[in-house]
């Protein structure tokens, strides 16, 4: 049977919208305020308003790894024209801790989804070595895989994302 059927990623196309097909070799756990964000689970945008906590495992003193938080569905998942919108850059995270330790390149911006379900992707990249990443030029109209190849980043090694949506008065009560 083709585990891939049964991949989150793939289901929620994730590969294939943002990420080439790749296979996870490092263990990544993103937490908002303690609550651990899992593929496809959803997250009203009043709980993602701070940065989250990333914490890389399997990596060791001598790794540095590059995160790269973006949304595929903008403006809106049926017609994602404007297809990825930047929301974070973190590099130089030293394999066992967390992305505080590393280099913000782009600070973190707060998903606001206006149409429909978004998905949140947080992809995680093991750099070959200690390197300077540019921030791109703009966050609109960003690309996961042209960034990555920019920067010989290779392949990722964990990525996990949440869905979010616009939270209506009707919702919040």
């Amino acid at each position: 049977m083709d585990s891939r059927l049964h991949d989150p990623l793939v289901i929620g196309r994730v590969i294939g919208d943002v990420l080439e097909s790749f296979t996870p070799s490092v263990k990544m756990s993103v937490t908002y305020n303690n609550k651990q964000v899992c593929n496809g689970y959803e997250f009203f945008p009043s709980a993602v308003t701070n940065k989250p906590k990333v914490v890389i495992q399997g990596g060791d003193m001598r790794s540095f790894f590059t995160l790269v938080m973006t949304d595929p569905d903008v403006p809106g998942p049926s017609d994602p024209y404007l297809r990825e919108h930047l929301h974070w850059i973190v590099s130089d995270i030293p394999g066992t801790t967390d992305a505080t330790f590393g280099k913000e390149v782009a600070g973190y911006e707060i998903p606001r989804p206006n149409i429909g379900i978004h998905r949140f992707v947080f992809v995680l990249f093991k750099q070959k070595r200690r390197q300077t990443i540019n921030p791109p030029p703009s966050r609109d109209q960003f690309n996961t895989n042209a960034f990555a190849a920019e920067n010989d980043l290779g392949l990722p090694v964990a990525a996990v994302y949440f869905n979010a949506q616009r939270e209506t008065a009707a919702r919040r009560r």
